[in-house]
């Protein structure tokens, strides 16, 4: 489906199913495994004529929506874009490459330099000044007082992301490692594509995303450095995606710890059997008013999923992977 929109989706909103149109449209852009990658040009020039303008609105306590992909991170978005004070953007890496362009983990728009975690030194005036030139031009397109931001690997980066926007809040989602994982290798194998002799999928260009988060991520933990030669050699993508999960809930659970005003856990399995509730409690955090029409439209469209089946994960990650699930509460 296009932008994430649904039949209910435009039935229950025609102004949300505008903002998300253009959100999709004009500032997403299209990354690996998409179609329509032709209207990227068109979308950096967009940013370029966006950052000469004055700042067209003012970007107020942003919300981030970070975790490990395939966690139902792009449903919550598509939930809270329902609020009526909302801009929402999946994962709009197009921006973020303006901003830095050596974030590109997966290699949709360069094939250079990336790194995996950003600090709050990496940041620069003109990258804060970019940030919120474009942002608020977005904000100014959509008729939204706040932005919804989906990016999941902004968890390795949120000093940076802090450094750009001091107010900034972030809603950690986390999902069963195991539903995760299984989730993650369906994906791969039915979206990755071949093109030419590359090969395009979850891990990026030829497994860009995979060095990168072996070589900057793993191989600084503690607990992978005692096989890194063996999980580096890892081509089975659930046992991969094992290691890319473990690697972020640490992180996050870091986060929430060090800064609980700031970065809040959200269970993905408690949004899907308490909508209501679960979307009160993050609206207050956030500081967004109710919006009736939202909650509505979350019960109407979150259900519980199937569970996937039980994982046979390698000897050297199977113990942390567990030690994971049981600290998330998870059997």
């Amino acid at each position: 489906m296009v932008a994430q929109i649904d039949s209910l989706y435009i039935k229950t909103s025609i102004s949300r199913t505008l903002s998300r149109l253009i959100s999709y449209g004009f500032f997403e852009g299209r990354p690996l495994t998409t179609k329509g990658q032709w209207i990227n040009p068109l979308i950096f020039q967009l940013f370029a004529i966006a950052q000469k303008l004055p700042q067209l609105k003012k970007i107020d306590q942003p919300i981030f929506v970070v975790g490990t992909g395939r966690s139902g991170t792009t449903i919550l978005g598509v939930v809270l874009s329902m609020h009526r004070q909302v801009g929402f953007l999946n994962e709009p890496k197009a921006i973020w490459h303006t901003i830095y362009p050596q974030e590109d983990l997966i290699g949709s728009y360069s094939q250079g330099e990336a790194s995996y975690r950003l600090t709050a030194a990496d940041v620069t005036s003109s990258s804060t000044k970019i940030a919120h030139r474009i942002f608020g031009t977005y904000l100014k397109a959509v008729g939204a007082s706040r932005v919804v931001d989906k990016y999941p690997e902004l968890v390795f980066r949120i000093p940076f992301v802090q450094q750009i926007f001091p107010d900034a809040k972030f809603v950690f989602l986390v999902r069963n490692g195991r539903d995760t994982c299984q989730s993650i290798d369906g994906w791969s194998k039915r979206l990755g594509t071949n093109v030419e002799d590359d090969t395009h999928d979850w891990w990026g260009v030829n497994n860009r995303k995979w060095k990168l988060l072996i070589d900057q991520v793993a191989a600084q933990n503690p607990g992978f450095q005692d096989h890194l030669e063996t999980i580096k050699n890892y081509s089975d993508h659930t046992d991969m995606a094992a290691v890319e999960w473990i690697l972020t809930m640490q992180e996050g659970l870091k986060l929430v710890q060090q800064d609980p005003d700031n970065v809040y856990l959200l269970k993905y399995e408690d949004l899907v059997a308490q909508p209501r509730k679960s979307l009160q409690q993050l609206l207050d955090f956030c500081e967004l008013a109710e919006d009736e029409k939202m909650y509505s439209y979350a019960e109407q469209t979150l259900s519980s999923r199937q569970n996937y089946q039980k994982l046979s994960l390698p000897p050297e990650i199977a113990p942390v992977f567990a030690e994971t699930m049981a600290k998330l509460g998870y059997e």
